[in-house]
């Protein structure tokens, strides 16, 4: 039986999705830029995750949002967690703050570049209304149940994050931890599956065989064997 306790060793960067309600509107006073407001998370919600031993089920505290924020982290507005940086905190473009809901994130996005353009009409059609974080957990600032069935998230780290649009986030996902399904692996992006690529060679290659010490005699009798080979 898989032990369950492995989960708690997991780190790295973490992505979770949320359906959300997302609103655009003109700025005023601002030719060709517009503001979108929503959450990029929802804390105190539970909501159920899958990894390589099944599915358990986590949230996000309440306050897990106020140190980060407190250090002016560095965000960026993507779509799909990818391309061209839409918005930036370090700009004043993208600006975060922690409600009773959970972080909300309101941009001022450049109506005149074709991706903010074709993303917002997606937004206003209702094509896409999802939105998702990427962050890391800060040692020591998750919990988890006696049975680890459940994770409790204290803290987060969004510096060098982002907060991103995306097409489908009903279900949260993790950027790292492996599932067993093909449909899961197919949306790593190339980091993420080099990584687990990485773990997966380390966990099956089998270890070298040791081989005769530098300067022994066994080690000149193999040379002069495969000298002799060719």
């Amino acid at each position: 039986m898989a032990d369950k306790s492995e989960r708690a060793k997991v780190s790295g960067v973490l992505r979770r999705a949320y359906p959300v309600q997302l609103e655009v509107r003109a700025k005023a006073g601002a030719s060709a830029t517009s503001t979108m407001s929503g959450y990029a998370s929802v804390t105190e919600q539970p909501y159920e995750m899958w990894d390589w031993m099944g599915p358990y089920t986590e949230v996000v505290r309440q306050g897990a949002f106020a140190k980060t924020l407190a250090e002016n982290p560095q965000v960026q507005l993507l779509l799909n967690h990818g391309g061209l940086s839409m918005a930036y905190t370090k700009a004043g473009t993208l600006r975060l703050s922690e409600d009773e809901t959970g972080l909300h994130m309101e941009a001022d996005v450049n109506t005149s570049r074709s991706d903010i353009a074709d993303m917002l009409a997606a937004v206003t059609d209702g094509a896409v209304d999802e939105m998702s974080f990427a962050f890391r957990v800060p040692a020591g600032r998750s919990m988890w149940s006696p049975d680890y069935d459940e994770r409790s998230i204290l803290e987060v780290d969004m510096h060098r994050g982002d907060v991103s649009v995306v097409n489908f986030g009903a279900n949260p996902a993790t950027s790292i931890e492996p599932a067993l399904r093909a449909a899961d692996l197919d949306k790593l992006g190339d980091d993420d599956a080099r990584t687990l690529l990485e773990r997966l060679q380390r966990r099956f290659t089998p270890p070298a065989e040791p081989g005769p010490a530098p300067g022994h005699p066994l080690s000149l009798y193999l040379a002069q064997a495969e000298a002799l080979s060719l």
